[in-house]
C-alpha cells in the first residue's frame, strides 16, 4: 500500500518553518503476524516536539533528518493480524506522521469512545492531562485555600491544571496571551482571575495585586520573563512544578535573566522539574481519575482543530504563536 508521510528535512535554527519539513510517498511492507494496519484519524502537535527537532541529548531521542516526525496519534485498525485488536478498533500511540502505517499491536492502547471523544485521548485523557495531574498533585501539592498561578494557562496542560486546583479548593490565577483566552479561562473553566501577559505593563505588580496573600504553587509551562515575575511573588515554603519552557524553545542564544536562587533559598521554595513519563507506572491511576472528573462535569476541555494531514507542520509551528486554546489537534 502507498501512503504519504511527513519527514524532517532540516533542523531549524530559531522558530521552525515549513521549509524544515518535506512530504514523501512510500510503499508500506506486508503486514506481519502481531501487527495491524492503521489509518490515522487525528494527530497531536505538542511543544516538546520542538526540542526533538534539535540534534541534542534530551529525555527522548531527536528526530532524524529524512525520517518521519512522530507524535501522538489516534487511528483506526483497517486490517489486523493480531489477536488483541480487531478491524474497526480505535487506538492511540506515538506513531509516525503517516496517513497509514503498520504497528505492533503491543504498543497500541485501545481507546473507549463511550467515555469521551477519541481525540480526548491525545489531550485531557492523554499526555497533557496526565502531565497536569501528576505535576500539580505530586509536586505542587495544592492545599485548600492556597493560591495557584498557572502560566500557559489556556494551553492543553494549563487548562487542566487550573481546574484540578479548583477541585482541590484553591484560588487560581491563569496567565495567557489574549483577552479572549482570559475570558474563556474565567467563564468556561472556573479560574478566579487572569492576566494577559501581552498587555500588562508590569507583570510582577499585576501578580502581586491579584495574589495579595502571595503565590503558594506555580505551575510553570513557559519560563522566561513570565516565570521571573511569578517567582518574585512566591511565598515561604511554596512549590514550583517546572513543566515547560516554551518561551525559550526557539531561542538561538541563552537569554540572561534574574538570578532566582536567592529567592528560592531565602523563602525555602521547592522547584522540581519533571517529565510525565516519570509517572508511567501510575498512568492508569491518572487516567481513571481524569475520566471520572470528565464524566461528572468537574473537568471541562476544549480543542483547537485543524483540518488536513498536510497542515501538520503549520499547526506545530503555530503553537509557538499562541494560536491554540486547549489541545491542538490535526484531523485527517
Amino acid at each position: 500500500m502507498n501512503t504519504e508521510q511527513i519527514v524532517l528535512k532540516s533542523r531549524p535554527r530559531g522558530l521552525p518553518t515549513e521549509e524544515n519539513f518535506s512530504y514523501e510517498n512510500i510503499q508500506l511492507p506486508e503486514l506481519q503476524p502481531g501487527e495491524v494496519l492503521l489509518e490515522a484519524i487525528c494527530f497531536s502537535v505538542d511543544p516538546y516536539m520542538r526540542g526533538r527537532m534539535n540534534d541534542a541529548k534530551s529525555y527522548v531521542p531527536p528526530f532524524q533528518i529524512g525520517q518521519p516526525v512522530e507524535g501522538g496519534v489516534i487511528a483506526k485498525v483497517i486490517e489486523s493480524k493480531s489477536d488483541q485488536l480487531l478491524t474497526g478498533d480505535v487506538v492511540t500511540a506515538r506513531l509516525p506522521w503517516r496517513q497509514q502505517t503498520l504497528a505492533s499491536a503491543k504498543i497500541l492502547q485501545k481507546v473507549d469512545t463511550t467515555v469521551a471523544p477519541a481525540s480526548y485521548y491525545l489531550g485531557i485523557l492523554g499526555m497533557p492531562g496526565l502531565t497536569a495531574y501528576f505535576g500539580l498533585l505530586d509536586i505542587g501539592k495544592p492545599k485548600a485555600g492556597e493560591t495557584v498561578v498557572v502560566s500557559g494557562a489556556a494551553g492543553a496542560v494549563g487548562i487542566v491544571v487550573g481546574q484540578i486546583a479548583k477541585i482541590k479548593g484553591c484560588r487560581v490565577i491563569g496567565i495567557a496571551g489574549s483577552d479572549n483566552k482570559i475570558k474563556s479561562l474565567k467563564e468556561e473553566f472556573g479560574f478566579d482571575e487572569g492576566i494577559n501577559y501581552k498587555t500588562t505593563k508590569i507583570l510582577r505588580k499585576d501578580i502581586a495585586r491579584l495574589c495579595p496573600n502571595g503565590v503558594d504553587v506555580y505551575f510553570d509551562n513557559v519560563g522566561g520573563e513570565i516565570s521571573d515575575a511569578v517567582i518574585a511573588n512566591m511565598n515561604f515554603h511554596s512549590r514550583i512544578s517546572l513543566c515547560g519552557q516554551i518561551a525559550l524553545y526557539n531561542s538561538t542564544e541563552i537569554p540572561m535573566g534574574p538570578r532566582l536562587q536567592p529567592i528560592l533559598l531565602t523563602r525555602s521554595v521547592l522547584m522540581q522539574g519533571f517529565i510525565v513519563s516519570n509517572y508511567q507506572g501510575r498512568f492508569s491511576e491518572g487516567i481513571n481519575q481524569l475520566a471520572q472528573w470528565v464524566k461528572d462535569g468537574s473537568l471541562k476541555y476544549t480543542e483547537t482543530k485543524v483540518k488536513g494531514f498536510k497542515q501538520l507542520p503549520k499547526a506545530l509551528i503555530s503553537l509557538f504563536n499562541g494560536a491554540n486554546t486547549g489541545k491542538m489537534i490535526v484531523e485527517v
